[in-house]
């Protein structure tokens, strides 16, 4: 993948936010890779080349730069016009604290390890070793500076099993150890800081509408697993919630920093240094971190409808889900209710069959129950009706048969899957794949205030007439569904 040359020299000429994390510009002369929105004095144009990922500068031999960190820009959206076998392979990667061997990696996508190879260097330019190493050499970095935790455990959260080998990788990217990164950075490892929630910070590519995304979740969070939290001002409502991740559990807490373009995520809970990685990329897909809002703003606004709620909302994000089981549970129950309905019941799932354990207030936690857990369960007291019931075991059984995946990256193919199952319709399997599974083609074409938003004031529009009208929001139409939803409570039509 080749950026142009032409842009690039403007961007970061101009230091642009909006193409943070975009690309990379390496400079010939110091061997140093910075962010387009570096404050060091831009170098000559002869001196320097392009790179469109991190990795890639790092692999071509570049380091990065200290003052600008490349280890805290937002993720590359090229990344996002790879082949879907690349795509999910990534996915398999940054979804396990260890590196996997390419067999490893192919079996799971069934196909040869050759083949995946040949994938990786053809869409990305590296191997699949190389990329693994440089985003987890870029996140300990970030760690390092960041936080107060050891270098063994930062090793460790990594995804090294061995000090050696991290150190290895660490210096061969950097040109320094670790230790002397730690020696440079203002982090104190005292007990008094070592007490300390973890806090890990999470980029993004404005425009971004927190106000908007902590709305969506705080009309259907759960109690004792969730809660939104109001600031003086909507950019200072944070979002908290219980997890279990690879063994460990937690609370987190994310709150916004708009002056620096990220999240400050609070991590509470003892050993959950060990699943930072995996948890960091739980939470960039929650609040749809590595969304590219100008070119989705400017392929929907050639709808009037559209256009009109982009003018109050530029920064649409794509509310995701924590777990993609658990989100599915929760459509399935809001099927033909309303949403405040659907969240007593999904409350009542978590009281009834989840676990609860200790904040780090003393204060008693529920964690969502895993399907695992919800195995031979009969769901007959949590107020659904018997064919309601019936359908939620169904579900739970194809989880953990496998006969839904949800690591399925074609949206048909993962609907299909859904709507075999009995009671399980098009709207439920869309808006699953919407939210769960983040797809940004989803559409639940039947959903009531798509319908009415679409329609003429007088007669709601038709499922039929929806998807024609989506038909030229295509990859977008999750986002032209978010808007549909949000032009309702804008009234936008009476404001034109």
């Amino acid at each position: 993948m080749q950026p142009d040359p032409v842009i690039c020299h403007s961007a970061r000429l101009a230091r642009d936010r909006r193409f943070d994390g975009r690309f990379y510009t390496a400079v010939k002369t110091t061997g140093i890779f910075c962010r387009p929105v570096c404050p060091a004095r831009p170098p000559l144009e002869k001196n320097v080349e392009y790179f469109v990922t991190a990795a890639e500068a790092a692999a071509a031999g570049y380091r990065p730069c200290l003052r600008c960190r490349p280890d805290a820009a937002p993720g590359s959206p090229a990344w996002g016009l790879v082949s879907t076998t690349v795509k999910r392979a990534l996915s398999l990667m940054r979804a396990e604290r260890e590196a996997q061997s390419i067999e490893q990696l192919a079996e799971r996508l069934g196909i040869t390890s050759r083949y995946l190879r040949k994938l990786f260097a053809e869409h990305i330019g590296l191997s699949p070793l190389e990329v693994w190493q440089t985003e987890r050499a870029l996140f300990a970095f970030s760690l390092l500076r960041d936080t107060s935790l050891p270098i063994a455990e930062i090793a460790f959260a990594a995804g090294f099993n061995s000090l050696r080998r991290f150190n290895g990788v660490f210096k061969s990217i950097y040109q320094r150890t670790p230790t002397e990164v730690r020696r440079e950075s203002a982090t104190d490892n005292g007990p008094g800081e070592r007490a300390r929630p973890i806090q890990i910070y999470l980029s993004y590519r404005p425009p971004f509408d927190w106000p908007a995304l902590l709305a969506f979740f705080a009309a259907r969070t759960l109690p004792g697993v969730e809660q939104v939290i109001a600031g003086e001002s909507p950019e200072q409502g944070k979002y908290l919630r219980s997890f279990q991740l690879l063994g460990q559990r937690g609370v987190l807490c994310v709150a916004h920093e708009p002056d620096r373009g990220r999240l400050r995520v609070s991590v509470h809970g003892d050993g959950c240094g060990a699943v930072l990685y995996p948890l960091r990329e739980k939470l960039r897909r929650l609040f749809d971190l590595d969304a590219d809002s100008e070119e989705i703003r400017e392929h929907l606004q050639v709808d009037p409808l559209l256009k009109q709620v982009l003018r109050v909302s530029p920064g649409v994000r794509l509310p995701g889900a924590w777990d993609p089981f658990e989100y599915t549970l929760r459509a399935i129950l809001g099927q033909q209710i309303s949403v405040a309905a659907a969240t007593t019941i999904a409350g009542r799932v978590a009281s009834r069959y989840g676990e609860t354990f200790n904040g780090p207030e003393g204060e008693a936690l529920l964690l969502f129950p895993t399907a695992e857990q919800l195995r031979g369960a009969d769901f007959s007291d949590i107020g659904v009706t018997r064919a309601r019931a019936k359908t939620l075991q169904t579900f739970v059984t194809a989880a953990l048969s496998g006969e839904v995946d949800f690591s399925e990256p074609d949206l048909e193919t993962f609907c299909a899957q859904m709507t075999a199952l009995p009671g399980i319709g098009d709207w439920t399997a869309h808006y699953t794949a919407m939210r769960g599974l983040s797809m940004p083609d989803a559409f639940p074409a039947s959903d009531l205030g798509i319908l009415i938003a679409l329609g003429d004031g007088e007669r709601k529009a038709t499922p039929r007439q929806a998807l024609a009208r989506a038909e030229a929001w295509r990859p977008w139409r999750a986002y032209g569904a978010l808007l549909l939803w949000q032009s309702l409570k804008l009234d936008t039509k009476k404001g034109e």
